[in-house]
């Protein structure tokens, strides 16, 4: 079938009636290509469809909770089965000790933890038990970083005030020097040095951690009394079965991990170590619906496919498939490509484009061929994913190519001005 719109459109339409702006979060279209669709119908697999019923390879998984495909029969019966037993109760079920046992069980720094639902609640809990542990107020952030939507970490600043912010000193990703400097200017003040498992800010290719940045955050907090939390929510097991930054040997007091740990269903969590435990104990942490059960028992049987499966040497090797591929094809049509990050956490961008217009029309063309890509936003392979499926995408992609070499010079795309200008208020 042709690839058509209207039925998106109409919804648009409705949803901007009853919705601030139709849409918000970093699930809004607004300041994708024109076009791209932003209600869908249904997900199996690597697949979505629209509510127009368009068919798309999905490179986003979710913004990354599709690890092992939309509608995993195994992993949905297991949360079926809970639901049905118990969900939502007065009290948590067995299976929340039994889900932390498992993952301090995975994950070699840790010795306990606790669940939430957003990756925002496991940063913000790792924040407060940072400064409940030391008792000091100033926390490092890396400049570009994303690690929630709560007013201390928000990307925009509208409807934060200055107290939000105040007590945060920011340093440069793999900088050494940058990173002593801000532990310089915290000084006796200092609680906590925050870092992503890797660098994956958008707009701006993506950085494996130097090990010796990691080594000396490491280094900085001990000699200072601070703790060091690493950010594992986009990346947590995606890169390791463990934490991300014991690739480069260097263990965390606190971990926050969301996303691809229950394959979707709505659960996120904090992972401590011993020396943060007390502190853990005394901080007011809780919601409505943290404790709910069948959520972990999704999450259980996705921790037992992380460990006892090839996942993650198939998601590697597919996104290396798709890298080769893409470099290849860029390359015969005179449109170089950077790609940057992991192979199975793609970030695609272009050669001398510095405003997008040719990453805009790219992705656009690809989507109208049924592969959904994000022009500026990592992206995610998922272990569903088939060689078919990635030559594929190639195939889309080198159409695509073909289709913006005879479109000539391209516009920037003016919807990200708007972007700005937000960053800047």
């Amino acid at each position: 079938m042709s690839w058509t719109n209207s039925k998106n459109k109409a919804l648009v339409e409705r949803a901007q009636a009853v919705i601030p702006r139709g849409m918000y979060g970093h699930q809004s279209v607004a300041l994708l290509p024109d076009d791209y669709p932003q209600f869908f119908a249904r997900a199996e697999g690597a697949h979505l469809w629209d509510v127009d019923g368009n068919r798309y390879l999905d490179f986003l998984g979710g913004y990354g909770p599709n690890l092992f495909g939309y509608g995993d029969r195994e992993i949905d019966d297991a949360y079926v089965a809970q639901m049905r037993q118990g969900d939502t109760m007065t009290g948590p079920a067995e299976v929340m000790v039994e889900l932390a046992e498992t993952m301090v069980g995975m994950v070699g720094h840790a010795d306990w933890a606790m669940f939430c639902k957003n990756g925002t609640d496991a940063t913000t809990m790792a924040l407060m038990i940072a400064r409940n542990h030391t008792r000091k107020n100033t926390v490092l952030l890396a400049r570009g970083a994303y690690h929630g939507a709560a007013p201390w970490c928000t990307p925009l600043k509208r409807g934060v005030s200055p107290g939000d912010r105040a007590h945060q000193v920011f340093y440069d990703y793999n900088d050494v020097e940058s990173l002593e400097a801000a532990v310089r200017e915290a000084g006796d003040d200092l609680a906590a040095i925050f870092a992503a498992p890797i660098k994956h800010d958008t707009f701006i290719d993506q950085e494996l951690p130097d090990p010796a940045y990691a080594r000396r955050a490491r280094e900085l907090c001990d000699a200072h009394g601070a703790l060091l939390i690493v950010d594992d929510v986009r990346a947590g097991f995606r890169l390791a079965r463990d934490s991300s930054w014991s690739l480069v040997g260097v263990k965390p007091d606190l971990s926050s991990w969301g996303k691809a740990i229950a394959n979707g269903h709505p659960i996120s969590a904090l992972m401590g170590a011993e020396v943060a435990r007390e502190a853990a104990m005394t901080i007011y942490a809780t919601g409505s619906f943290w404790f709910s059960a069948a959520p972990m028992a999704a999450s259980l049987k996705t921790l037992a496919r992380i460990r006892d499966t090839d996942y993650l040497e198939r998601t590697e090797t597919l996104g290396q498939r798709l890298r080769d591929g893409l470099d290849e094809s860029a390359r015969r049509h005179g449109f170089p490509l950077r790609q940057s990050g992991p192979a199975q956490m793609p970030l695609i961008m272009f050669e001398d484009d510095p405003a997008l217009a040719k990453g805009y029309f790219w992705a656009q063309a690809l989507m109208k061929r049924g592969v959904y890509v994000h022009p500026w936003h990592n992206m995610f392979i998922c272990a569903a994913m088939t060689d078919g499926d990635i030559d594929f995408a190639v195939q889309a992609a080198d159409d695509a190519f073909k289709l913006m070499k005879a479109a000539g010079p391209l516009e920037a795309p003016a919807k990200l001005a708007f972007m700005t200008q937000m960053l800047d208020h």
